[in-house]
């Protein structure tokens, strides 16, 4: 009997442990809705990481290329890029989890589109729309200055919580 309350209490711990761990995902990283196989949230919505973070290019990924990184899916557009970014993944990684740069400097974790996009530095942002963009371009030193302040306190604190729903 021991041995089946050990089994069970396992189990419920290994479903606890899955389950949050694909919750911190969503609240950590920008992920779009549909999940792999494995349950992964999909960055970028797909668009391969290592075009947009070396040339702004939106190139899309395709699941036969990817790699999974803290429960999130990177797709790529080719096996070259996707070795890249396993090589290297913080060098390709959108900063603030992939959710909008200007979202983040008013305090809010907003969606992001591959198409409104800029590197900075070596590191790539991303924003929400044209709107988002071009405010961030009017001051794209404060804006990523608050955003830098910001995100610290935003980082680990679900959407719902961040953005008052």
């Amino acid at each position: 009997m021991k041995t089946i309350n050990t089994l069970i209490a396992t189990a419920t711990l290994a479903g606890a442990l899955f389950a949050s761990s694909s919750a911190f995902a969503v609240d950590e990283y920008n992920v779009s809705t549909g999940t792999t196989l494995t349950n992964a949230g999909i960055a970028l919505r797909g668009d391969d990481a290592v075009a947009l973070a070396t040339g702004l290019d939106v190139l899309p990924g395709t699941a036969k290329f990817t790699v999974e990184r803290d429960g999130v899916a990177y797709y790529f557009s080719s096996k070259e890029t996707m070795k890249q970014f396993a090589a290297d993944p913080e060098r390709y990684m959108p900063q603030y989890g992939g959710f909008c740069a200007f979202g983040v400097a008013i305090g809010k974790k907003l969606d992001a589109n591959p198409h409104f996009a800029d590197i900075v530095d070596g590191k790539l942002y991303l924003f929400l729309n044209e709107v988002a963009f071009e405010k961030y371009k009017d001051d794209k030193a404060g804006t990523l200055e608050k955003a830098e302040k910001n995100w610290p306190g935003m980082h680990h604190v679900a959407v719902s919580k961040v953005n008052g729903g």
